[in-house]
Parts: C-alpha cells; structure tokens; sequence
C-alpha cells in the first residue's frame, strides 16, 4: 500500500486525468527501456541532471541510462505490447491514455513531483506525435503461435 504521504497521492489529487497504474507503468517503462532494452546515454548514478532517481545499491559507483522521450515512447510502445499484447492500447485507454503526448504530461507530472529528474534539454514537446495508437498497437500485431515440438 501506499504511504498516503506520497507525493504520488497528492498529484493524483490535483491531476485525476491518468489513474495510478499510468504512473507505476511508465517508472516500469522506463526500468525496461534502461535494463532491458539498453536505451539512453549511461552516465554516473548521482548526477543532478538525470531522470529517474534511484538510490545504488552498494557502495561502487553505479551506471543509470538517462532516456530521450522519443525513446521512452518507443519502450513503453515494446514493454506494452509485451504486458498485455492486442490489449495494450485499450489497457493504456483505461489508464487515460490516448496518444503520446499523454507520456510527456505523466513523465513531466513526476518530474514536477521530484519522483522522475529530467536534462535541461527535456521538453514535454519530446512525446508529442512519437507514433499513432492505433498503428503501434494494433495494426502489425501478430499472434505466434508456439513452436510444435517434434
């Protein structure tokens, strides 16, 4: 459960357009396109201009990937399709997700939270237009069926 202290329950108080699974699944989004995917630009953990702050987990100094919006669009597009496949789009609907844009204004909501950081070079502008809904999540889809084994 939530601390209801989070800063998380304030803005989802004064911001009600998204639900709080939108907001879990792009800090997930962003994990995957980091750990995953190998996306963004690595620089040392610590530093004041990275976007997702994150405590190391051990003494060394420890590598964070600081992630484009662009970029960030196409992981969640991947990490969508991978979670809930043909469902995705209708899954991100039901969050209040409608175009990419709506990434911007939940990653930008973070940031102005403290739970996300972003590069001087950031901008909401970054999520806008990145790809069609309804060609990123429905058209191309393909179902593959598992391989028969012999």
């Amino acid at each position: 459960m939530l601390d209801p202290s989070h800063p998380i329950i304030e803005l989802l108080k004064e911001d009600d357009r998204y639900a709080f699974d939108a907001y879990v699944f792009v800090f997930e989004a962003l994990n995957y396109a980091q750990n995953v995917l190998q996306m963004g630009s690595e620089f040392p953990a610590g530093n004041s201009d990275h976007e997702f702050d994150e405590e190391p987990d051990d003494e060394e100094e420890q590598v964070e990937r600081h992630v484009t919006g662009q970029q960030l669009c196409e992981a969640i597009r991947e990490y969508a399709l991978h979670q809930y496949g043909y469902m995705a789009k209708d899954v991100l609907g039901s969050w209040g997700i409608k175009k990419t844009e709506d990434f911007g204004e939940i990653v930008f909501n973070l940031i102005r939270i403290e739970q996300m950081r972003k590069t001087p070079q950031d901008r909401k502008e970054d999520f806008q237009n990145v790809y069609d809904f309804e060609t990123a999540f429905r058209k191309g889809f393909k179902i593959n069926a598992p391989e028969e084994e012999i």
